[in-house]
């Protein structure tokens, strides 16, 4: 319990004992019969009581009596006795019928007027020559200074009570109406407890002043609130799922397209892929949906669910929009993982995003984009680069920070034209923002909220490099910055149809600090000093296989040339890179059978042994990784199955996962690991 530092509550009875000064003097002033004579005053005997009682002077011998309470500095082990010099105005100390202590005779003072002592984490003060009662601190003491004076304001516990620093010393208890927690003081609550309300797990905040809703228990997924701990519970409670790309809750989010070149008959789509034994209940709402639909995925197996698109977020090339629940949420009651494909079917402009379950959503997101692009055979086609960040609680506020490139936007939703602002989304609110027509590059800019968010960030449609027929879509999910790693492998795709070639690339490797230094083995040529956070540097058109790194996290980002190149058919796509501490042993992942050719790019220690659906992938598929310890190979995958393919390995391995078809192509994720370091 913590002391109270306050000094109205001296004990003159202890100061009376600690006045009484030890006798130790009176065997070295060479008197033989152990008594020294200590003043000329007269001595007389109580003969009632058979004790002796006399005066004392300043300047004379010590006086002590063997109950006396020894001050700073005094040895208490070697206190005399005498007999004559007790004073005779002071009552007996043994005598029953009184109750006034013995006034002894000492030296002199035992300490200076005005002194400070510490002692067993007390002070004492000297005030006529003689130590004072200790006082309790609450702080601590310091010889000469006494008590450490508690810091103006603060406040401490006395059970449920609180004390307040006023003036260097703690004031009285003043009971709590809840509960009492040190360093805060009277609270609602203890800080980090949890309960049930609602049907909702809530956390009491760091400041014990709100309870904070920590998880929807949702009955959807077959979650509910276990009131004995406070905390959803079920298999797709948070707690019970893992960082990584499998997951129950998902938002799908239709980007900016260059709609004409897509068929109406060609949707939206999202796959499913049950990773369980047990047969999925799914349930999809939002978007363009009048009405939630519900799919049940089989055990082990995916489910193909085609979904309108949402024009908002669809049509045009701008501007800045907000789409009120224009994201599809998807629900499970199973652990699953979930692809989007705008759109399925090869078209003249495809691409893909592995989504990232809501478990494993953050903060905090850095974007990888494309710079704005105009056709230079037709100057009206002016096309954007975007981002959309989408919400899974209402009333999250959005902060945009963009980058040195990031401030050409199209304005709207709240969202400036230099690409900043703040902004209010409710749970599957979508906001797109889109940089200008023929200028600006939305790369770099981080994007922060109060609240968990994602964001699938891209380029309606791009040429890469952008002087090479023809353009394509770009999207892809953008991982919390807190999962993004320090080092990764770049290796480029195949091409189709001669496969046993490298497909150029185009990679973007983005700071998500100041002064972040690249690492390139072997070296690249390109700038390795990135002064500001969102800063990036561009690899040009390459089929290198390389390692970078860095002290600090960034994002790599790369990008599938147009056919224009000469690196075989289909134009460009995106994926993000997989750092080498987010790689998984097994990886579940779909694609879609329709296409012309579907690939697995599988990165891997030289020393794993992979397998995929069941086969081992021989040593001379792959390509070793110069002067690194890896090892690269494309996996031309099977399409007579259902598109669901595993990937296993008796090590960590790095899995992306495209089609090609004519123009068409998309470039995803195939799994991946989303610890949060």
């Amino acid at each position: 319990m913590p002391y109270s530092s306050s000094r109205r509550s001296r004990d003159t009875g202890l100061c009376l004992g600690i006045c009484v000064i030890s006798a130790i003097a009176l065997g070295a002033c060479g008197d033989s019969d152990g008594v020294t004579e200590t003043d000329s005053s007269p001595t007389t005997s109580n003969s009632d009581s058979g004790e002796t009682t006399g005066s004392t002077s300043p300047s004379s011998g010590t006086m002590t009596s063997s109950d006396a309470t020894a001050g700073p500095g005094t040895d208490t082990g070697s206190e005399t006795s005498t007999t004559d010099t007790t004073d005779t105005t002071s009552p007996n100390t043994t005598n029953p019928n009184t109750t006034e202590p013995i006034e002894t005779s000492t030296t002199g003072p035992v300490c200076q007027d005005g002194e400070i002592s510490c002692q067993a984490g007390a002070e004492l003060h000297c005030e006529g020559g003689e130590w004072g009662a200790p006082i309790a601190c609450a702080m601590g003491c310091i010889d000469g200074e006494g008590c450490i004076p508690c810091e103006e304001g603060e406040k401490i516990c006395d059970g449920d009570a609180e004390q307040t620093c006023e003036g260097g010393e703690f004031s009285d208890p003043a009971p709590c109406d809840d509960v009492c927690v040190d360093g805060v003081g009277c609270a609602l609550c203890e800080p980090g407890a949890k309960k049930c309300e609602g049907g909702d797990s809530y956390v009491c905040a760091e400041d014990g002043a709100q309870w904070e809703l920590l998880e929807i228990c949702d009955p959807v997924q077959g979650v509910f609130c276990n009131e004995d701990v406070g905390v959803c519970d079920g298999v797709c409670a948070v707690e019970n799922l893992q960082l990584d790309y499998i997951g129950c809750e998902y938002y799908a989010v239709v980007t900016q397209h260059f709609e004409a070149a897509i068929p109406i008959t060609n949707p939206f789509n999202v796959s499913i892929s049950n990773t369980t034994n047990q047969v999925a209940n799914v349930k999809i709402s939002g978007g363009a949906l009048n009405n939630p639909i519900d799919v049940n995925v089989a055990a082990n197996s995916v489910a193909l669910v085609p979904l309108p698109w949402v024009d908002a977020l669809y049509e045009g090339t701008g501007p800045t929009v907000l789409a009120e629940n224009g994201g599809y949420w998807i629900r499970s009651n199973r652990p699953v993982t979930v692809v989007q494909y705008s759109p399925l079917q090869a078209d003249d402009t495809n691409d893909a995003s592995l989504l990232l379950p809501t478990n494993a959503w953050d903060k905090d997101v850095l974007v990888a984009a494309f710079p704005a692009w105009v056709d230079p055979d037709f100057p009206q086609v002016q096309l954007p680069g975007f981002y959309a960040v989408v919400a899974s609680r209402d009333n999250t506020t959005v902060t945009l920070s963009p980058s040195a490139t990031g401030g050409d936007v199209q304005p709207g939703a709240g969202v400036s034209g230099n690409g900043t602002g703040e902004v209010m989304l409710n749970r599957g609110d979508v906001l797109q923002v889109v940089s200008k027509k023929n200028a600006g590059d939305v790369t770099g800019t981080i994007v922060s909220a109060d609240q968990p968010i994602s964001i699938i960030a891209g380029h309606t449609c791009t040429e890469v490099p952008q002087n090479v027929n023809t353009c394509d879509h770009l999207e892809e999910s953008m991982p919390p910055i807190v999962a993004l790693s320090k080092e990764y492998v770049i290796v480029p795709p195949a091409q189709v149809p001669n496969d046993n070639l490298d497909k150029a690339q185009v990679v973007r490797v983005v700071a998500t600090e100041d002064d972040t230094e690249l690492v390139f083995e072997p070296d690249q040529g390109v700038n390795t000093s990135l002064a500001n956070a969102g800063d990036f540097v561009e690899i040009p058109m390459t089929t290198n296989k390389f390692i970078v790194s860095s002290e600090k996290r960034i994002l790599v980002a790369q990008y599938m040339v147009s056919a224009g190149a000469g690196f075989g058919q289909s134009d460009p796509s995106m994926v993000l890179a997989v750092g080498v501490d987010q790689w998984r042993a097994d990886t579940l992942f779909h694609a879609p059978v329709t296409w012309q050719a579907n690939y697995a790019d599988i990165i891997a220690p030289q020393s794993a042994s992979v397998s995929v659906d069941g086969v081992t992938v021989p040593d001379n598929a792959f390509d070793d990784i110069p002067n690194t310890d890896y090892k690269v190979a494309h996996v031309n995958l099977d399409n007579g199955g259902d598109g669901n393919h595993m990937v296993e390995a008796d090590e960590p391995v790095s899995v992306s996962v495209y089609g090609v078809q004519s123009f068409g192509s998309y470039w995803a994720v195939g799994g991946l690991d989303l610890e949060h370091f």
